[in-house]
């Protein structure tokens, strides 16, 4: 194990440790705009999977096996997914890993949200057999526990990979703040009850926040199944989505994010976190539909 400052961290140095100029990489779209990137900065081809509404923002595996070259690289998952909210399920893992089990390829497996499935239960591919010394878990201590100023994230990965990711890691920050160390390892070994009460909560906000924006005018907006995003299709509005995100900024006061701030197939969409009151979630519904 990795330990860094926040979960990005791990992003960052397993494509800088694993990607080459030319390499393809697969990565979900619409999805954190972090993984698109950094596939480009180093020279690698980003090559999209397109999360589809119509599959709860799962994606299609039979698409997934059609990107698949003799240049891929990794595969990045994530589950449950900011912006979308969608989880993979444990078929859709096994559906995954059957078809990338005879492939030298690497997965990235975004599980930053992992406590906070509201539908089920989360399932990593790491508890397949055969993929935990091919996979690297990406985790973090901000969503779970609620300590996002705090930078503390880690990366799961096999012993060899680890030590040069260690290497990149004490060359570019040398080390984790010693006193938020502590704090993560209260966060693991204490009373958990905090975080099982933080995500009822989010389930109850969920529900208020869907049926708010599925009551506006043009929007539609499916139930989310983890995380704490939910993602409307506005299409029926006539608005882009950037437009109609800077709309209901200046406009109404409230704050989203467009779609396309995910990827090109964002587009059609806005990103609305519920990690807010449920005063301020009604608030902001009714000031969507006064402005629209």
């Amino acid at each position: 194990m990795v330990v860094t400052p926040g979960g990005k961290p791990i992003m960052f140095y397993a494509i800088i440790a694993l990607v080459e100029e030319g390499d393809e990489v697969i990565y979900p779209n619409p999805g954190f705009p972090i993984y698109e990137s950094m596939i480009n900065f180093m020279g690698g081809k980003a090559v999209p999977v397109q999360l589809k509404e119509e599959k709860s923002f799962a994606f299609d595996p039979n698409e997934l096996k059609s990107l698949i070259t003799d240049k891929t690289k990794m595969l990045i998952i994530n589950s449950p997914q900011n912006p979308t909210g969608g989880i993979l399920t444990k078929d859709d893992i096994m559906k995954i890993a059957e078809i990338v089990k005879d492939k030298d390829i690497t997965i990235l497996s975004d599980e930053i949200y992992s406590r906070l499935v509201f539908d089920g239960e989360n399932f990593s591919i790491t508890q397949i057999p055969g993929f935990k010394d091919r996979t690297i878990i990406l985790d973090g201590f901000s969503k779970t526990y609620a300590m996002t100023g705090w930078r503390a994230g880690y990366g799961v990965m096999n012993e060899d990979l680890a030590q040069k990711i260690a290497r990149l890691m004490t060359n570019s920050n040398s080390c984790n703040n010693a006193f938020v160390q502590k704090a993560c390892i209260e966060a693991l070994e204490g009373p958990q009850d905090g975080a099982e009460k933080m995500r009822n909560e989010f389930i109850a906000r969920r529900e208020i926040i869907v049926e708010g924006l599925n009551s506006i005018k043009g929007f539609s907006c499916i139930m989310p199944h983890g995380a704490f995003y939910a993602f409307p299709n506005i299409t029926k509005t006539g608005y882009p989505s950037r437009e109609l995100n800077d709309h209901l900024l200046y406009n109404g006061n409230v704050a989203a994010l467009s779609g396309t701030a995910f990827g090109e197939f964002g587009e059609g969409y806005l990103r609305f976190s519920y990690a807010n009151s449920r005063d301020n979630i009604r608030e902001a519904i009714k000031r969507i539909k006064a402005v629209l």
